[in-house]
């Protein structure tokens, strides 16, 4: 018989079963456990109301705390880790410092949101301390309720690290000093998680749905062979909403985020390798080691819950025409490693992606790995996006732009869209265009009409075609007022205009 599914919940040891293997993790806590202060808003992990945190064991010791959205995570995906709530905070009858401090600051209205708010803080006071506020603001761009206004929810921020610190796990994770802080109680979770850590592959079975759960490559490799259809998933932030918007049946699941090593980030042969299971907040911040000019982008990109549950390598499977991180990855010049049994294969990125939401991912492949070549010298990079909001939206437009400078001329360019195409694009045309040429405005200029025609885009709600076309071309030329030979170094940054 396969077995129950097993995790922490608020420091107790829970076994799950007679679920489907679709169960979402908000629908377990409220239908079947009664914790009814994790919320259920938007169903599509847009507005936070649903915000629990994860923890795992931690390299160093004790645990890591990750604030995921519940209602888009699939129940048997949570096996072996720990899940806190809102109704775990408290100790008796004194509040958590988070929730103390919403409290006092009266960032509370509704109350409805509150509990999503106190989880995104909780989970900084477990990671951060005093951040500085564009880091808490950051943290809360998940929780998209603001009946009290921003000001007494980033006040409450600062005030919780003044409060008494609980002594237990509920206590801060980081010192003033930048320690670690690890807890006896965060050992003895530690601990007991370790003993729920499963030997080999994780069989669970509902009404005829198989979920599982491999420990190795060549398992994963084997159960992908043996079943092609299966959904391979990992954060489950997109495949989420084919439950809770589509009502979708998904069939049987082979979840990799247990898979050793899958999850390593390093360097292999000059690139920059980055395991398909690693999550988005882990791959962004090794790109961002070596791309700094990414920063912005993949703070825009989605919510801190998104990225902490999300990966790399599902988002680069999804394959949609609007997915950020595949034109900067096509403009860096990533290539994408599929496996298949004992076998691989790399391709570049810009030909993985065949057609609308399709991939040349053939039956019993699937994606390893992601390889990003490491930077060379004279490298210039920009990426923008054009949406409707700055945070928790998708693009209209997403361009990255990658140019080789040789004593002012462009010796090579590369240049990744998405938004204008029915898949993530490389801007051929425009790159043969600039290249050879000095990076001039008039390069710029004329770089700007290959650009505007070598797509054909579409109209839909999030922007007009003719918008596309002219946002496309207008960020080439951003690009240049920032890094042109013969640029004014003009402020492009509503930001540094304000400023």
């Amino acid at each position: 018989m396969a077995d129950p599914i097993r995790f922490l919940l608020n420091g107790n040891l829970v076994e799950a079963a007679g679920v489907s293997p679709q169960t979402t993790l908000l629908e377990y806590l409220r239908d079947h456990r009664r914790l009814t202060g994790t919320k259920e808003g938007c169903a599509e992990g847009d507005c936070g109301a649903c915000t629990v945190v994860v923890a795992e064991p931690a390299a160093a010791g004790g645990l890591e705390y990750h604030p995921i959205n519940a209602c888009i995570r699939l129940l048997p995906t949570i096996d072996g880790k720990a899940v806190f709530t809102v109704e775990a905070l408290a100790a008796g009858d004194t509040l958590h410092p988070v929730q103390e401090a919403m409290v006092r600051e009266h960032g509370s209205q509704c109350g409805f949101c509150t509990p999503g708010f106190v989880m995104s803080l909780f989970g900084l006071y477990k990671n951060a301390h005093r951040p500085p506020r564009a880091d808490v603001m950051d943290a809360l761009s998940g929780n998209l309720c603001r009946c009290t206004g921003y000001r007494p929810i980033l006040s409450a921020a600062d005030a919780m690290y003044s409060l008494l610190a609980p002594a237990d796990w509920r206590g801060p994770g980081i010192a003033a000093d930048g320690a670690r802080r690890i807890s006896p109680d965060e050992e003895a979770l530690a601990t007991e998680l370790a003993a729920l850590a499963r030997d080999g592959t994780f069989e669970y079975e509902h009404a005829g749905q198989r979920f599982f759960a491999p420990r190795t490559h060549d398992e994963l490799a084997r159960l992908v062979a043996a079943l092609p259809d299966a959904r391979i998933v990992a954060g489950t932030t997109d495949v989420g909403l084919w439950v809770t918007k589509q009502h979708r049946a998904l069939g049987n699941l082979i979840y990799v985020g247990n898979v050793d090593g899958l999850a390593a980030i390093g360097d292999t042969d000059g690139a920059l390798e980055i395991g398909a299971a690693a999550t988005l907040a882990a791959a962004f911040a090794a790109l961002d080691a070596e791309w700094p000019e990414l920063h912005e982008a993949w703070e825009r990109f989605a919510s801190v819950p998104i990225r902490n549950a999300g990966t790399l390598g599902g988002n680069v499977a999804n394959g949609s025409p609007i997915g950020d991180s595949m034109p900067a990855l096509i403009a860096l010049g990533a290539t994408v490693v599929l496996r298949r049994g004992a076998a691989s294969r790399e391709l570049p990125l810009e030909d993985f992606y065949v057609a609308y939401q399709q991939t040349a991912r053939e039956a019993g492949e699937y994606v390893a790995a992601i390889r990003v070549p490491r930077r060379r010298p004279a490298t210039t990079l920009r990426a923008y996006k054009l949406s409707r909001r700055h945070d928790q939206d998708i693009s209209a437009v997403f361009a990255c732009f990658r140019f080789d400078l040789d004593a002012g001329r462009i010796a090579s360019a590369r240049i990744g869209v998405g938004g204008v195409a029915v898949t993530p694009k490389r801007a051929s045309a425009t790159e043969a265009a600039l290249t050879g040429r000095p990076w001039t405005e008039p390069t710029a200029r004329t770089a700007m009409v290959a650009l505007t025609a070598e797509f054909s885009p579409i109209t839909d709600m999030r922007a007009t075609a003719d918008y596309r076309r002219d946002g496309l071309a207008a960020l080439l030329l951003r690009c240049w007022h920032e890094t042109g030979t013969d640029a004014p170094r003009v402020p492009t940054r509503v930001a540094d205009v304000i400023a």
